[in-house]
């Protein structure tokens, strides 16, 4: 589904992400692990459209997205969520969740007009709560945001990003800030989206949630790719260890 090739982007004299490539298989999940300052968000940035790479490209079924614009790539199936939460604290987590599907919205002063609107937005709501309850936070559909736990705010944030409806979703650090039974049930939830059809691409810290869930693993490494391969494989890897899983049994 997704091929990034010779992925590079220097910012400065500093090249946060050099020549990575690797390959997201349609129904899988995949994550990109390595410690701070790996490039892994830089990663992300340039695969979304929030950078523009220095060279390399990015393909989407074989179609060159390499500096689409964020929207653009909405509008073809690409939605992601980021390492710190953006939900607006001013609106109601079922409105946050009803954002996510603006692509989807065709409103006007004829349908406005015609009460067709009013039918479209209702149609949303329920969609919006749909989601929610997906995710396993229905019973705050009609919480302000700023009453929502950390927690119930991350799950939040991937039921808007779901809203958009997308074939691949990237989630930057979703159990960060979590403790161990909302990361367990952050866990569960990964495999079911991806058990739902939607791609899943991941950047991500617990290592146990990663060696659980991922059909395959990118490491890297002051921007460049270290290993990868499935859990098994990258777990033995000796330079793996030695960069970031540490050596100690």
């Amino acid at each position: 589904m997704l091929a990034v090739q010779s992925l590079t982007r220097s910012f400065g004299g500093v090249t946060a992400v050099s020549d990575v490539s690797f390959e997201v298989q349609k129904g899988h999940v995949h994550a990109v692990i390595g410690p701070n300052g790996a490039g892994k968000t830089t990663l992300f940035n340039l695969i979304t459209g929030v950078y523009v790479p220095s060279s390399g490209q990015v393909l989407l079924d074989g179609q060159d997205i390499t500096g689409s614009s964020p929207d653009r790539l909405a509008r073809m199936g690409v939605s992601r969520t980021f390492q710190n939460l953006q939900v607006c604290m001013n609106m109601s987590a079922l409105e946050n969740v009803m954002l996510g599907a603006h692509l989807h919205v065709h409103s006007g002063l004829l349908t406005g007009m015609l009460g067709l609107s009013r039918r479209s937005d209702a149609l949303l709501q329920e969609e919006a709560a749909a989601l929610m309850a997906r995710v396993g936070v229905g019973e705050y559909r009609d919480a302000h945001a700023t009453q929502l736990s950390f927690g119930v705010l991350k799950r939040l944030e991937i039921a808007r990003a779901l809203a958009a409806r997308p074939k691949l979703l990237l989630l930057d650090e979703p159990a960060a800030g979590l403790n161990d039974s909302e990361t367990h049930a952050m866990t569960a939830l990964i495999r079911q989206i991806a058990a739902d059809g939607v791609t899943v691409l991941l950047v991500e810290h617990d290592m146990k949630m990663v060696m659980s869930i991922s059909d395959h693993i990118v490491v890297l490494d002051q921007g460049r790719k270290l290993a990868e391969g499935n859990a098994a494989s990258v777990s033995a890897n000796p330079d793996v260890i030695t960069a970031y899983l540490g050596s100690e049994e």
